[in-house]
């Protein structure tokens, strides 16, 4: 059966046939499966409605799939949060419908093919045109593999995809010309719903009702009206360091109210204000319309009115909507490749080649340009706005665009540079309107500019100084940098080894206020590095790490560049029964000079403060306006978490710490703070909860760290090993290392040497005096030497032993973190993230992220501090005017102005 002339004719022309040479259905298919992917909502949507249309004309159910992925480009909490809102919301308007639909969240636990099984029983696939690489090639890779026909709809443009001809693509006023009448009745006409099809014969009731059609489900579906988002977003192997932006929610109802705002309020003067980002005057509606969380069609309509009683703003409103955001979309659809220089126009390929070797003014890394860290300060406020706030005021995007290839070594960097900066942070990301405003930065869908200037050559320059001289910059950066929640929380993280300062890092970068105290002398925690004054050095605690997360590895590739870390080259081996055998092989990094310097890398612009114990973690209350745990004058005893009521105010922690370094001095206070994340070892951290976390506390409570004795050993000689590192199998060492053949350590005078005892030899031996511990490696180690080197007794010059008393957890837990926003603490470190450094890296990350996802409830306003009557506490929401600056609602950023 041809079943594409049974469809009405305003569907027709908007469907495309994925599949080679299958128009009609599968036999034998028991339903009509519509997968749903960025047309989320359940009115004005094409690809729903040629589902209900098909499935009425075959006499089949339909039902919608909708899932959401770990594997996705740049998938974060920001995206995910804000995916699922929309599902929220689209999956309680089908019910009403009575439409089947389903919400699969893959996540540990939950994964599988179940896309493929339900489209091998269905009788037609249908899904949306949406032209970005990873949709096409998804779309295409299901289409390979089921029999079952795939339609991909144009659900997203007034003007279907299908009737725009490729050479209308590259310039505005051709793809104006050959769209106009294509759009014209959608200026005016409300789009028409498809009603529901039958199911079990009998037709589905007017309005919905009914029991919708489910199939038999491969899955678990999520219960999207109960579940928490938070919980399910913190459950998924994705990049938790990129926080939710709480004023710009998710779904239709949060779309709908952000276009009404804008359409009864800066709608008619858009045409005079949409230019400057320190005014209202943008709709700010493009993650919505990118996620198809509110209709085109209706924002068009509703426009076309406004313009048709002579509303300038609204014309050129309908301009940036229907002629750049259009454009956008059928260039990406027609174009061969939107992430390579190849989509660009010859002329400007050939300009940016010739220009590839021109000296750049600084070459800044991927972790610097992401975090806002350029020196440029329009810039950084713009990729602040970026950070945080997961939006850009588009005037000002372009200007962010074409200052990349000035720190970039190379067109295609600068390309892969803007691509991931965009879409990582921005809710609108991935969108063939942020592929058309990067591509738009390198000369793509514009013209050569005369003159010929370096790196850019006669693409259309745009500079960052040229800008800053019209706009405010001191005043926009200042609302770039606040942070997106409303009450922003102060934070305070006690541990600064790896896990604590990764924490810290993300949520500074997040705008928020954070606090961070070790007991050590400097950051560092488990990659200390030990330094004498005799000239060495040595790596006492973690040896090196290894990268295989994905996130992980991007920040790493920026450490590299800038010299923090490198690889350490060389043998590996292990005892295998007798004989040496090549260790596992991978990638081995450190430090340099010394370990340590990644942990100084990551503290760069953090408050940490060193040499402070924590000892208690207290409990403030509001009692009289005084906070309890301080010098009150009516003698109310210090209260510590252990004496703390349940249910305390939440945000009300004040920490006593002792100076490390002042045996006796009198303890000092910190805070008040709204959360506390503690990262030091599981037992460290069970002691500060004192036993009022129960459910924290238990958990914790199942992670078992196992100690390490370590030697740090200097000779003056070179020891005749053939290896640089061997993991050995005991009685006494399970790691040696010849440290001074790391990158950039020093080898005048000698060797360094570390070795570590095993964990059961560690745990025997752990109460023993240094000595007796020293001589123990020294003689393990002679014993090394002996089997598989020269045999020349070790004279050691320096000898030094290292208790680690919490070294190795075993087991780890599942959870990358614990947190407990109702009392704001939070637990991050090895027992939870492994033993590696990307574990604790992940796993501060992952403790930032739920922090984000679910702030503590905090107090506004001006609280009285340890040290006197305290600070206001910063303002928080969103980049743009509030409410006292004319905005009647926050909101996302809007891509529409593809170009000024």
């Amino acid at each position: 059966m041809d079943l594409l002339p049974r469809l009405p004719g305003h569907l027709q022309p908007r469907v495309r046939v994925i599949s080679p040479g299958a128009q009609g259905p599968i036999a034998g298919g028991s339903f009509v499966l519509y997968w749903m992917r960025t047309a989320v909502r359940g009115h004005e949507n094409p690809a729903l409605d040629a589902g209900l249309e098909a499935a009425r004309a075959l006499g089949l159910p339909l039902f919608v799939y909708h899932a959401l992925s770990e594997r996705y480009p740049f998938a974060s909490d920001r995206h995910h949060t804000f995916i699922l809102e929309g599902a929220r919301d689209v999956a309680q308007e089908l019910a009403r419908r009575g439409i089947g639909y389903a919400f699969h969240l893959e996540r540990p636990g939950h994964r599988g093919p179940h896309l493929l099984t339900l489209a091998g029983q269905a009788a037609l696939v249908i899904t949306e045109e949406m032209p970005v690489p990873f949709l096409t090639r998804w779309t295409q890779r299901l289409a390979a593999s089921v029999s079952t026909p795939v339609w991909a709809v144009d659900a997203d443009l007034l003007a279907p995809l299908g009737r725009i001809p490729a050479a209308a693509t590259h310039r505005a006023f051709r793809f104006r010309a050959a769209t106009e009448t294509l759009r014209v009745r959608w200026m005016q006409e409300p789009w028409p719903d498809a009603e529901p099809a039958p199911v079990g014969g009998e037709p589905a009731p007017a309005g919905g009702g009914g029991a919708p059609f489910l199939p038999p489900l491969p899955f678990e579906p999520v219960e999207l009206a109960t579940a928490s988002v938070p919980e399910l977003v913190a459950a998924c192997e994705i990049d938790h360091g990129v926080g939710p932006v709480p004023h710009t929610p998710g779904g239709s109802r949060a779309g709908y109210r952000r276009w009404e705002a804008f359409r009864d309020g800066d709608l008619g003067s858009y045409h005079r204000r949409r230019n400057n980002p320190l005014q209202a005057g943008v709709s700010r509606l493009s993650p919505y319309l990118h996620y198809g969380h509110v209709s085109p069609f209706r924002v068009a309509r509703e426009a076309a009115s406004a313009a048709r009683e002579g509303s300038k703003g609204a014309e050129k409103f309908l301009d940036e909507l229907l002629i750049w955001r259009e454009l956008a979309h059928a260039f990406a659809f027609h174009a061969p490749e939107l992430e390579s220089l190849a989509a660009l126009p010859r002329w400007a390929r050939e300009t940016l080649a010739s220009h590839a070797g021109d000296p750049r003014p600084k070459l800044l890394t991927w972790e610097r340009l992401a975090r806002a860290r350029s020196e440029d300060p329009l810039w950084d406020a713009a990729q602040r706005s970026l950070l945080i706030h997961g939006e850009l005021h588009n005037n000002v995007r372009m200007t962010w665009g074409k200052a990349v290839p000035f720190w970039t070594e190379s067109p295609e960097a600068a390309l892969t540079t803007l691509i991931d900066l965009n879409h990582r942070y921005a809710l609108d990301g991935r969108d063939p309107n942020s592929y058309g405003g990067i591509l738009w930065s390198l000369g793509g869908l514009d013209r050569p500019f005369p003159g010929d200037r370096p790196v850019l050559g006669t693409v259309r320059p745009r500079s960052t100084t040229q800008h800053a001289a019209r706009l405010d910059v001191a005043r926009w950066s200042e609302r770039t940098r606040r942070p997106a929640l409303s009450h922003p929380p102060r934070i305070a993280v006690v541990g600064a080894g790896v896990a604590g300062l990764s924490a810290a890092r993300v949520l500074s970068d997040h705008g928020l206020e954070v606090t961070v105290v070790d007991k050590g002398r400097g950051p560092g925690g488990r990659i200390s590095t030990r330094e004498s004054s005799q000239g060495w050095s040595m790596d006492h605690g973690a040896q090196y790490f290894t990268a295989r997360d994905p996130v992980f590895r991007n920040h790493l590739a920026s450490w590299e560049a800038e010299g923090v870390v490198a690889r350490w080259e060389g043998r590996f081996v292990r005892d295998a029964g007798g004989s040496l055998e090549p260790a596992r092989s991978e990638e081995r990094w450190v430090g340099t000079p010394g370990m340590r310097a990644l942990a100084l890398h990551l503290a760069e612009g953090l408050e940490v403060h060193t040499g402070l114990r924590v000892t208690e973690l207290m409990a403030a209350t509001e009692e009289g306006g005084w906070l309890e745990g301080m010098d009150d004058p009516r003698g109310a005893p210090p209260r510590t978490l252990r004496d703390a009521p349940r249910g305390a105010p939440p945000g009300r922690w004040i920490l006593r710490a002792l100076n490390e370094g002042s045996p006796g001095s009198t303890p000092q206070l910190m805070g008040p703070f709204d959360a506390v994340l503690l990262t030091p070892p599981a037992p460290q951290t069970l002691e500060l909860l004192s036993g009022r976390m129960p459910t924290i506390e238990a958990r914790l409570g199942e992670a078992r760290l196992r100690p390490c004795l370590a030697g740090m050993l200097r000779v003056g000689r070179r020891i005749e090993l053939p290896l640089e590192g061997a993991f050995l199998p005991g009685p006494i060492l399970s790691w040696i290392a010849r440290d001074s053949s790391k990158p950039d350590r020093s080898r005048e005078g000698g060797e360094s040497w570390v070795l570590h005892g095993g964990p059961d030899w560690s745990e025997m031996a752990l109460e023993w005096d240094r000595d007796a511990v020293a001589d123990a490696l020294l003689a393990a180690f002679q014993e090394v030497v002996d089997q598989w080197g020269d045999g020349a007794t070790i004279q050691p010059e320096v000898l030094q032993v290292h208790r680690w008393r919490y070294a190795l957890p075993d087991p780890a837990l599942p959870e990358r973190a614990l947190w407990d926003p109702a009392t704001g603490i939070g637990v991050a470190g090895d027992a939870l993230g492994g033993p590696r450094v990307e574990g604790a890296f992940l796993s501060g990350r992952a403790l930032a992220g739920r922090l984000l996802g679910s702030p503590p409830e905090v107090e506004p306003g001006v609280e009285p501090g340890v040290d006197g009557p305290g600070r206001g506490r910063p303002k928080g929401g969103p980049p743009y005017p509030d409410a006292q600056d004319e905005l009647p609602e926050a909101g996302a950023a809007e891509q529409l102005d593809l170009l000024s």
